[in-house]
């Protein structure tokens, strides 16, 4: 008796239950059936994360979806709104997303102050002054199929934030009205923040939206464009308030802070040719000659002289360590004088050559000590074989002694 009331209750949960959950949608049921671009919505809403959530057209443009009679599901008196105008649409979007008992019923964690950050960026200043060109929600999220920020397939997922963005402000035409650059995605894809995040796949890399805001967004402003920067790079940032530098670039000084010296979108890897030669960046300041580029010279010599050391303490210790010699507590020990160049590195935006230094200091002392540690170890190598060369040879004469003993023994037998 079990077996068939066992297969009874699959038939239903199979059938039964699912067929009686779904409601109908003549909405999805008219546009699937239809030639033009009306098919579109339709072919696109299985991917929306509004019906992942179990929202419906309707849901957004009213109407009464269990009718087929279109004069019925598309009746105002049902509550149709059919396509909002394109000025309406973040307030429209805003319906749902700006109220927390809504939305605390399908995403808790959700914020619910992007209708009001959208009017506080430059989209939304523009939109309310007139301007249809600017973009809204539609734009950056997509229509019918909006997807979580976290799927990978999303245009606002942080692999596709940027490029998202350059739909609109890499169109010369579009941005032409504005008087905005249409560089911004070239340069960026050139930069230290791409490499990282499409080559090394950090996802926490800097995007469009990391420094310019989302809903929100506006450039960010010339005096505080050092505290937009610092917070990835907060040291740096500690530093270089406390630098002469800072009072130069910020506010009426002169503006820029960190981009006059590595740029705003080609942020590039940074390294001692920025203090001199040809791309020395100090230069577009100091004149050649002068006691300034005179310090930023002494401190690149400084920096490019400690990365030399250790990259020899580096090579002896590891043809050491590829013979054979124990050379582990060197080679930590290497470790140690990279970071103390990090700091040195870091202890450049002071600008003051003293805290430069004294890293630097630190870090030769281990690069002296670490190839010394190198250079015994190949020595001792050295002596080990000529030790096990002569071992060889004494082992050797003593065998044919014993060979030329025996052969002497026979004989006089």
């Amino acid at each position: 008796m079990r077996a068939p009331v066992i297969l009874f209750l699959l038939w239903f949960a199979v059938w039964i239950v699912p067929g009686s959950a779904a409601a109908p949608d003549s909405c999805v049921t008219c546009h699937a059936a239809v030639d033009d671009a009306a098919k579109g919505p339709a072919a696109l809403i299985k991917n929306d994360i509004h019906i992942a959530h179990g929202l419906s057209c309707a849901d957004c443009h009213g109407g009464d979806p269990t009718s087929d009679d279109p004069d019925v599901a598309m009746n105002k008196k049902k509550g149709f709104k059919g396509k909002p105008a394109r000025t309406a649409i973040p307030k429209f979007c805003a319906t749902c997303h700006s109220s927390p008992d809504y939305m605390r019923k399908y995403a808790p964690r959700e914020r619910v102050d992007q209708f009001e950050l959208y009017q506080t960026s430059v989209h939304g200043k523009r939109l309310a002054a007139g301007d249809t060109v600017v973009a809204t929600c539609i734009d950056c999220h997509s229509v019918h199929d909006i997807r979580a920020v976290k799927d990978t397939a999303a245009p606002v997922h942080p692999l596709h934030v940027s490029e998202t963005c350059a739909h609109c402000h890499s169109d010369a035409q579009k941005m032409a009205p504005y008087k905005i650059p249409t560089n911004q995605f070239q340069e960026y894809k050139t930069s230290v923040h791409w490499e990282a995040l499409t080559k090394r796949g950090d996802l926490s890399a800097p995007t469009c939206a990391s420094c310019h805001g989302n809903h929100g967004a506006k450039p960010p402003q010339v005096e505080s464009v050092s505290a937009v920067c610092g917070t990835c790079h907060v040291l740096f940032e500690q530093l270089y308030e406390k630098s002469v530098h800072n009072a130069v670039f910020s506010g009426t000084g002169g503006g820029g802070g960190c981009m006059v010296c590595h740029s705003n979108h080609a942020v590039q890897n940074p390294s001692t040719a920025m203090l001199e030669g040809p791309k020395s960046v100090c230069t577009g300041c100091h004149e050649a000659g002068s006691a300034a580029a005179g310090t930023a010279a002494q401190m690149a010599g400084w920096l490019d002289g400690l990365d030399g050391a250790l990259k020899k303490s580096e090579t002896l210790l590891a043809s050491a360590e590829e013979s054979g010699m124990e050379v582990s507590q060197a080679q930590v020990r290497v470790i140690d004088g990279r970071e103390n160049l990090v700091k040195a590195r870091l202890a450049l935006h002071s600008m003051k050559p003293a805290d430069v230094e004294k890293p630097v200091e630190a870090g030769m002392a281990i690069a002296r000590s670490t190839r010394k540690a190198g250079e015994f170890a190949l020595h001792e190598k050295d002596v080990r074989r000529m030790g096990l060369a002569v071992s060889v040879l004494l082992i050797g004469i003593v065998i044919l002694a014993i060979r030329l003993l025996l052969r002497r023994m026979e004989s006089n037998t």
